[in-house]
């Protein structure tokens, strides 16, 4: 038998996280907008939580977005695969105790904490299964995969087949037996922490971003005006000194990216490098915006 692939329904979950995002990501690029438009006062201070606000979540319904577009129940012989963003769990059929439907369950299943579309995610206890992971894209077609360890629930979009293949290849047999695998994305972060080469890129990368913000918050009340940019003529062009807050915020959103973006690589031993290189320029365009703004205040007006 062939590996099959079961994607979980993905259209509505994908839809309502790219819509909430364009909603956030605009509200957000309005509240920067204006605190970078506005004069040291309440105004200001509004503006920028704003700004801070509608932005905090992105991050959250942006992987959630990656992690649904990237989710796969991988079925063959030897083992079921579940796939979800940085989630990997690997199990091998021959752990695998039975698939239920949950709508078979006496005592019905209680969802996760805050469920949405696309991302039914986290664990809860039920009286009857003990502990249930959800790894699932909405609750009508919920799985139950039992293990001795853990209760599964998934939702391929077509649960039906997704149990006769089941069936069927518990009647053929496994050819080679599959190793149990778990990866979270808490420990592709431990491990990568454990190197000290890379805890050092993060830190420096967190404390230049730290720093810079303070170090800005400082300057915007003590200069009235800074040079941003310059004239056709190459003289400085002066602007409010609160426009400088855009520097630490734009070095803070590409350090940002370049973590996740190095996580991603981080789980394959051969792109590794590739991680490393990442976090190294996220710290070092940290420094370059810090130099920036240095730059900036000593250029006379």
């Amino acid at each position: 038998m062939n590996t099959r692939l079961f994607p979980p329904s993905k259209r509505r979950g994908l839809l309502l996280h790219g819509v909430l995002l364009v909603i956030l990501l605009v509200i957000s690029a309005w509240g920067f907008y204006n605190f970078a438009q506005a004069n040291v006062g309440p105004n200001f201070v509004l503006y920028l939580l704003v700004g801070l606000i509608a932005f905090a979540p992105v991050p959250l319904f942006g992987y959630r977005a990656y992690a649904l577009l990237r989710a796969e129940y991988i079925l063959d012989r030897n083992s079921l695969e579940i796939r979800w963003g940085l989630r990997d769990e690997n199990i091998p059929l021959t752990d695998i105790e039975w698939i239920r439907s949950a709508h078979d369950l006496t005592n019905p299943l209680q969802p996760p904490p805050m469920p949405m579309p696309g991302a039914v995610l986290g664990l809860r206890r039920h009286s009857d299964l003990g502990v249930v992971e959800y790894i699932a894209s909405d609750t009508k077609n919920l799985l139950l995969v039992a293990t001795a360890k853990r209760v599964y629930a998934i939702s391929p979009a077509d649960p039906a087949e997704f149990t006769q293949t089941f069936a069927r290849s518990i009647e053929l047999g496994s050819l080679t037996p599959a190793k149990p695998k778990s990866v979270y994305p808490s420990f592709i972060v431990a491990q990568a922490w454990n190197s000290g080469l890379i805890r050092y890129l993060w830190l420096a990368a967190l404390f230049l971003n730290l720093g810079l913000f303070v170090w800005v918050s400082f300057l915007i009340p003590a200069f009235s005006r800074v040079a941003l940019g310059f004239r056709p003529d190459r003289t400085p062009d002066p602007a409010p000194s609160v426009q400088l807050i855009i520097l630490p915020l734009i070095s803070t959103f590409l350090a940002l990216s370049g973590w996740g973006a190095g996580l991603y690589f981080y789980r394959w031993d051969k792109q590794r490098i590739l991680s490393v290189i990442i976090w190294a320029s996220s710290a070092l365009s940290s420094l370059i915006f810090l130099i920036a703004v240095l730059f900036i205040i000593t250029t006379p007006i």
